[in-house]
């Protein structure tokens, strides 16, 4: 038995782990390694590993940052099974094929400028996401053991992260040795609003583990939800914008819950304009209607009711492009959400562009921003920035509301971890140097180790 770490390893982004036993290869996760920097060459370098001879991938969540990569696995030659819950592979379909997009148009632009390089050619393209799509089988169920091959068993847990997330024990047999290793995926804190709490088994041998946030806990979600609402409330008073770059999954759809609760607790007025203007955040919105099974027991009862409970009565979904550059003639009295929620790409950019320069207006900040990133820029204090060739002026307030995380924060990962029962080893992973070492601090045992990348690992 060996493992081996192909992405996320002294970093947050390009989650990838590979398992090999009897014979058969395993791949956890394939995600997009990400950041402001230009990380084309990172994406199309080699996985390390022949993608011809995985046989399965399993998917413990549909981030890009860990599906992302499938599209360019299967051009590259892998034809096995992709197994997930119901609700990864419905999100993982919608964020492969927008990311296929996004490559096109990157390529698209770079060969009308004439620029020469990797970029000229997409990374992958839409029919590498339909192909990854097409090879997405068997759906797991939490709690429910899913026989891989004879000797191979794998489980799928709550995970709390985003809708569907999970993670993953494998149960190994070979040459007479058993192992029983446990994939967190991504984390979610406890007593989230929409999603049930991580669930982890307590009898893992081996944890591979994220640490996003191993360094520090995030501020209690009732005073963050507070300061949110302030935060709109005082933007609409001055007469400004709020600008919330979303991520579109889970953040989103938590968003739009807080601002329903706002309305009805008279913390922000009713009539108050909000865009949802990010067609994945809007398909996402109806993928969750579809998924009741894994919400809160009173979140799907709400939905089973007929009863919606992101609805707002001035919410407007802006799917289309000539829709969203209307939103930029828009002065006052806004509150427009948009991805990418790191401000990386997508729409968000443009409303930044047109917002930051204004000192009546705000800009909210309610994920995690990685290193690198524009949002990670701003949120350190940045006086200015560039955007689509100008600097423009950071004169917007700016607030950073850390406690709507869905990471668990670093008292969350140490009780997660101490549920699992009495692992032998522990891989620490998904996480800045910072945060890793911290961590491995905090849990205080010769037993954890922080993988490089493409190091592997005898079991």
């Amino acid at each position: 038995m060996k493992i081996s770490f192909h992405g996320a390893a002294h970093e947050v982004t390009g989650s990838c782990h590979l398992i090999e036993c009897r014979g058969r290869k395993i791949v956890i996760d394939c995600g997009m390694f990400q950041g402001e920097r230009d990380l084309h060459e990172d994406n199309a370098a080699p996985f390390g590993f022949d993608p011809r001879e995985i046989d399965i991938v399993l998917l413990t969540h549909a981030h890009l940052d860990h599906c992302g990569r499938l599209p360019l696995l299967v051009k590259r030659g892998f034809d096995g099974e992709i197994i997930s819950t119901s609700a990864t592979s419905d999100l993982a379909r919608l964020v492969m094929l927008d990311s296929a997009h996004l490559h096109e148009e990157d390529a698209r632009r770079h060969h009308r400028h004439g620029q020469r390089g990797g970029h000229n050619e997409a990374l992958y393209d839409t029919l590498d996401a339909m192909d990854a799509v097409a090879l997405f089988g068997r759906k797991a169920t939490y709690l429910k053991p899913i026989d891989l091959y004879p000797g191979i068993t794998a489980t799928f847990f709550e995970a709390g992260h985003i809708l569907g997330s999970a993670s993953i024990r494998l149960e190994l047999e070979e040459d007479g040795h058993r192992r029983k290793i446990l994939f967190s995926g991504d984390l979610g804190p406890s007593d989230r609003t929409l999603l049930n709490d991580p669930g982890p088994p307590d009898d893992a041998d081996i944890v591979v583990m994220e640490t996003t946030y191993g360094d520090r806990d995030h501020r209690p979600l009732d005073a963050s939800v507070a300061e949110f609402l302030a935060a709109i409330r005082e933007a609409d008073e001055r007469g400004g914008n709020v600008v919330i770059p979303t991520f579109a999954m889970e953040r989103a759809q938590e968003i739009l819950w807080f601002l329903r609760i706002g309305m009805e607790q008279g913390e922000i007025r009713k009539s108050l304009k909000v865009f949802l203007d990010s067609p994945m955040a809007i398909s996402a919105t109806r993928i969750f209607g579809r998924h009741p099974e894994a919400l809160r027991p009173e979140i799907a009862a709400m939905i089973r009711s007929g009863r919606d409970p992101f609805a707002l009565p001035e919410l407007h979904f802006t799917g289309d492009a000539h829709e969203s550059m209307a939103l930029n003639r828009i002065r006052s009295g806004a509150v427009i959400m948009a991805g990418s929620g790191m401000c990386t790409g997508g729409r968000v950019r443009h409303h930044l562009r047109y917002n930051l320069a204004h000192s009546d207006c705000s800009v909210i900040f309610v994920g995690y921003a990685a290193a690198g990133t524009l949002a990670r820029i701003i949120v350190d204090g940045a006086r200015d920035v560039q955007l689509f060739g100008e600097r423009i002026p950071v004169k917007a307030k700016i607030h950073t509301i850390n406690g709507f995380s869905a990471h668990a924060g670093a008292s969350g990962l140490k009780e997660w971890h101490a549920r699992t029962g009495s692992p032998s080893r522990t891989f620490l992973v998904h996480g800045e140097t910072q945060a890793l070492e911290a961590f491995a601090r905090t849990l205080g045992t010769d037993s954890v180790e922080i993988p490089s990348l493409h190091q592997s690992f005898r079991l």
